[in-house]
């Protein structure tokens, strides 16, 4: 059984660090630097910008102290933060993030596939969205919204028409009887199944905001 995930007073500096990147302020839900943190810790970006919340409203006499000690100070604030990264638990890792959750869930969306390193399961969730706002004969390389994602993703335009083709086969409503030989095919089916029950208008919103990832 995974155990609760548990907040500890180191985090703060290191959420910090985040703060007060340029521009400074609260960041987007999956801004990278937000994702990244997230996966280090096994806390999710949401609970994450919950407590960035806190130190952007200076909630606790700790924050202050922390924001009149580091605030302005970008090398010092670096300097703690990679000592602190190197004490994990005096050498062991297991001490330092100790009553986190080693079972992951949000953190499997942002690892690369297995079948596509280059892909993750958020790249399908974006390339699904696109799917929601094209017809058949549009899902096709040349169409700007296909370019235009794949620059987003890193990858070509063939590849953003390819995985389209293959929601096509999931897509019940198309009925299409030929038969995908790809190992992108599983992965697909994953993703559109997850968000099967969903309105397209709420992958859209969802989209919106795990474009930020990439940006």
């Amino acid at each position: 059984m995974a155990r609760k995930t548990v907040w500890h007073d180191d985090y703060w500096l290191l959420l910090m660090q985040v703060y007060l990147k340029r521009p400074v302020g609260m960041k987007a839900l999956y801004n990278r630097d937000m994702v990244e943190l997230s996966l280090e810790l096994h806390i999710s970006p949401e609970q994450l910008q919950a407590r960035m919340k806190q130190i952007a409203s200076l909630e606790t006499p700790r924050i202050e102290r922390l924001m009149k000690t580091y605030a302005g100070k970008p090398g010092k604030l670096s300097r703690a933060v990679r000592l602190l990264r190197q004490m994990k638990g005096y050498g062991n890792a297991a001490e330092f993030y100790d009553g986190v959750s080693v079972i992951e869930t949000f953190e499997r969306d942002f690892r690369p596939l297995a079948e596509d390193e280059r892909l993750t399961p958020v790249a399908l969730t974006l390339v699904l969205d696109l799917y929601y706002h094209l017809t058949p004969a549009t899902m096709v390389a040349r169409t700007p919204e296909v370019v235009e994602l794949a620059r987003l993703l890193k990858v070509s335009a063939s590849d953003v028409e390819d995985l389209l083709n293959m929601y096509q086969h999931c897509d019940p409503y198309l009925n299409r009887s030929d038969v995908v030989f790809s190992p992108l095919m599983l992965p697909c089916q994953q993703v559109w199944q997850r968000y099967a029950d969903r309105d397209p208008a709420q992958i859209a919103v969802l989209a919106d905001a795990l474009k930020q990832y990439y940006m």
